[in-house]
């Protein structure tokens, strides 16, 4: 089975939200990736997530309270098979970092979802609590794609 990371910027809205949602609908479709999350900055190290990004994950059925931010370590290019960025800037400063040789996938998040009509996940933090529940059902719909990715490739 696949390893995944979600990445964003501090690692306290879009990531940690991705991981829950993924980890629940994986765990629904009888998958069980490693899965993790991190940010390209240390603004937040160790701090737990916004409260309006679990008060919505929350509402959503998932609990992100427990999870805490941490920045992208060397290690997790080899660690993980595929790396998702939540938007552009996120993924340019993965292959900025990416060093020589490492297999992981770093792509957007969103190429999972290319009938969603945008190629970033929106940062929410700046926004109110509208812009979070957006952002789940996003990363409800890549999660869903993913999955009939892994079952097609597994068929295969």
């Amino acid at each position: 089975m696949e390893s995944i990371l979600f990445v964003c910027l501090g690692n306290i809205c879009r990531s940690p939200t991705a991981k829950a949602v993924f980890d629940y609908k994986l765990q629904q479709a009888g998958l069980s990736p490693l899965t993790d999350s991190a940010g390209t900055t240390g603004y937040h190290q160790g701090n737990p997530p916004d409260p309006r990004a679990i008060r919505a994950a929350s509402e959503w059925g998932v609990d992100i309270s427990g999870e805490r931010a941490r920045i992208v370590t060397v290690e997790d290019f080899t660690r993980f098979e595929r790396i998702y960025a939540m938007d552009r800037s996120n993924l340019a400063d993965l292959h900025d970092r990416m060093p020589a040789g490492a297999g992981a996938r770093v792509e957007l998040l969103m190429k999972l979802a290319p009938d969603y009509g945008i190629d970033e996940v929106p940062d929410p933090y700046y926004g109110g609590d509208e812009g979070f529940r957006r952002v789940l059902d996003m990363l409800e719909t890549a999660a869903d794609r993913l999955i009939e990715e892994l079952r097609a490739s597994t068929r295969s």
